[in-house]
């Protein structure tokens, strides 16, 4: 079998930031007006009062500190809660494509490589901005690819879900390498007036290249060891957004139509697959949990990332072997694992071994086993 490698990762990150105090105190005032305006229904028991948000109550629940957006301002108006971003004309690069562009220059660079080493390219992430032509398409376009591209969703795992579509891609002889995007914008689809959900996400794009291990030349490649795949059907997350939600004109705008979950029950299920999940992969590639030295796993919680290691472990994690990034990026969705790996990967010696791995809606977890060349 064909040897596959990580050549070279990329990261574009947003140039907005917004702290949980920004939210905080947006939120609150949505949420003060709302009680103020709804005061009689709310004393006769008709509708009920809003919580106050808090940065304690974020901090805890999820370990979030800030996160990057595409534009900010509308967000922080308590009488809109949603970013402020003119439509382009169908001339004009997307802003999807905008994103996946700038972070597959910057993973191109780092794996020595041009587009015309490309052969496919595959967008994987949550939301694409429209439904065709392929988002995929468009950032081949715009880069000057030749070859193919298509478009995937498998909601939080796309990232590695993608990885696993590469290397068979690769392995198969249908590419020498293959561009890996995940643009995330996942502040579309959050609900900023919802207390308990409206300060998970933020945005970010993750760019990665994938090729046979006998062409590569990038001075930062890890081999691709083992990958393992799992979706199981949950409706614990759920967005009902579509193009058949003008069939029935009543649900529109509703709060089911952007991201909703129960918390506390993706939390008792999700963990236990996802550390069962790791634990098999590692054995089918013959490697021990006393060998990976370091695991990036998906950024969506803080609290779910700890557990998983200690089921993995049977010890909390040191601070490198499970590296963080959620604390300033929030969770990105499929881009979350993406960003950790792409910072924290340097540092690793020759022969030092990874795990990447992600999970989130669907189910769905996706992990790669990866080797520092």
């Amino acid at each position: 079998m064909k040897q596959v490698v990580i050549s070279g990762t990329g990261l574009y990150t947003p140039p907005f930031s917004i702290s949980n105090e920004e939210l905080v105190t947006c939120f609150n005032a949505y949420a003060e007006k709302f009680n103020a305006d709804n005061a009689d229904a709310i004393a006769a028991g008709t509708v009920t009062a809003l919580d106050l948000s808090s940065v304690a109550f974020i901090e805890k629940a999820s370990g979030i500190k800030s996160r990057f957006v595409m534009e900010k301002e509308g967000i922080l108006d308590p009488t809109r809660m949603v970013s402020r971003i003119a439509e382009r004309g169908d001339d004009e690069l997307s802003l999807q494509a905008e994103m996946a562009v700038a972070a597959a220059r910057d993973a191109l660079a780092r794996a020595g490589r041009t587009p015309a080493d490309i052969d496919m390219v595959l967008v994987a992430c949550s939301n694409m901005q429209r439904a065709y032509p392929a988002m995929a398409v468009e950032v081949q376009d715009a880069l000057g690819i030749d070859g193919y591209g298509f478009d995937m969703n498998v909601a939080c795992s796309s990232a590695t879900f993608g990885i696993q579509q590469a290397v068979a891609a690769v392995q198969s002889g249908q590419a020498r390498a293959v561009l890996v995007l995940n643009p995330e914008i996942t502040s579309g689809h959050l609900n900023w007036r919802d207390r308990d959900s409206h300060f998970i996400f933020g945005d970010a794009c993750t760019a990665i290249i994938v090729e046979a291990k006998d062409t590569a030349v990038s001075q930062h490649q890890f081999e691709i060891i083992g990958t393992e795949l799992k979706t199981r059907f949950s409706n614990a997350i759920r967005n009902n957004f579509g193009f058949l939600n003008r069939f029935d004109e009543s649900g529109m705008g509703k709060a089911d139509k952007l991201f909703r979950q129960q918390g506390r029950k993706v939390f008792k299920e999700v963990c236990p697959m996802a550390a069962e999940m790791i634990k098999t992969t590692l054995a089918k590639a013959g490697v021990e949990v006393a060998q990976v030295s370091r695991y990036w796993l998906h950024q969506a919680n803080l609290n779910m990332n700890l557990l998983i290691a200690r089921l993995i472990l049977g010890r909390d994690a040191e601070a490198n072997e499970a590296p963080v990034i959620l604390d300033t990026y929030a969770n990105t969705s499929s881009a979350g694992s993406i960003i950790a790996f792409h910072k924290y990967q340097d540092d690793m010696a020759a022969g030092a071994t990874g795990v990447i791995c992600s999970f989130g809606a669907g189910y769905s977890i996706g992990c790669v086993i990866v080797r520092k060349v």
